[in-house]
């Protein structure tokens, strides 16, 4: 394993190569100073388009960065000619932040060794940022600490996929039964394209995962009573100068990933910074998991292609074979005990 001193002594000697990678920076003082924001037939900030999410920089700062929160050129350098090795090798599939672990590392691990895994043909382009982190807030590039419900629930949750792993289609995960990956969807580098649509009165979000469609009003309108939850919640967008805020509640606890998700709220902030580029804010507030509110940073970069058909779809072939192999697994382990 490359250790942080090894790590700057390799990329002194690393060999920069030309490669599809784009290296944005995702500071203000990075733009364009030229540019200026185009805007719809409404006079709106115009947002749209296909963007990709396929950034490198994982949610969490990892260790070996401590308190160093963007890269050197070098560093940048670096992971440019890391990434593209990686690539080429055409090994197991690297989803978020494994890229950048195997860039640091040296090795490659593969997430699903047991079954066989992708490999690198099935995902994107990996583009090079310079943060070493996405979580801006807290300032160590770390999720806060978890509430004391928080890790009695992610253990409950632990062990009973252990104990009861596939007793029926709802013990599977609402995201391998293809319900949902949550909004908005954040994850990098498979399937994590969003396309925007803009009228006078709303901002439609089209998310390739699972081809979820968030459909945000921007006119004056109350918002949800209380007791109506939905699984993306209840957003509803404005327009801060050239930043569009969308603030989202009424979440569905059965649809989040933690304890207490209906009281979750987010706030995300949208702003175009050049042709190819937008800049992405989303701070969380999720009191049933963690102690305090995060904010993440991504940028994400102008595609020319269309998104997709994600052909995914609740009941598929695949949820019979997995509750068929269990019910094999139990007959096994009944035949062994007689």
């Amino acid at each position: 394993m490359l250790t942080r001193f090894s790590k700057i002594s390799f990329m002194n000697s690393a060999v920069l190569v030309t490669t599809a990678f784009t290296v944005m920076a995702v500071t203000a003082s990075a733009q364009d100073t030229n540019w200026t924001v185009g805007y719809t037939i409404d006079g709106q900030p115009d947002l749209q388009g296909v963007w990709a999410n396929n950034t490198i920089t994982p949610v969490e700062r990892p260790d070996a960065f401590a308190d160093q929160e963007f890269l050197s050129a070098e560093e940048v350098e670096f992971l440019q000619s890391r990434v593209t090795e990686i690539a080429e090798e055409d090994g197991d599939a690297l989803f978020g932040g494994g890229v950048l672990a195997a860039a640091l590392s040296g090795e490659t691990v593969s997430y699903d060794p047991t079954t066989g895994n992708y490999d690198q043909f099935w995902l994107a382009d990996r583009s090079v940022h310079n943060r070493t982190s996405q979580i801006i807030d807290p300032p160590d590039g770390k999720y806060p600490p978890r509430t004391e419900q928080g890790i009695a629930y992610f253990n409950a949750v632990a062990q009973r996929r252990i104990d009861h792993p596939a007793d029926s289609w709802l013990d599977r995960p609402i995201t391998e039964r293809c319900v949902s990956y949550g909004a908005p969807y954040l994850g990098s580098g498979y399937n994590s394209y969003w396309q925007i649509v803009q009228t006078k009165d709303h901002v439609v979000i089209v998310q390739e995962m699972i081809h979820d469609v968030r459909i945000i009003p921007l006119v004056d309108k109350p918002v949800l009573d209380k007791n109506i939850k939905l699984w993306h919640g209840d957003s509803r967008g404005y327009w801060d100068d050239d930043t569009l805020v969308i603030e989202t509640t009424n979440y569905s606890d059965a649809g989040g990933f933690g304890p207490n998700n209906s009281a979750k709220v987010n706030v995300e902030r949208v702003t175009r910074i050049s042709d190819t580029a937008l800049h992405y804010e989303i701070t969380v507030n999720d009191p049933g998991t963690y102690t305090a509110p995060y904010t993440r940073e991504i940028i994400f970069d102008y595609s020319p292609e269309p998104i997709y058909e994600y052909a995914c779809h609740e009941g598929n072939y695949g949820m019979e074979y997995i509750l068929s192999g269990h019910r094999a697994q139990e007959q096994f382990a009944h035949e062994a005990k007689n």
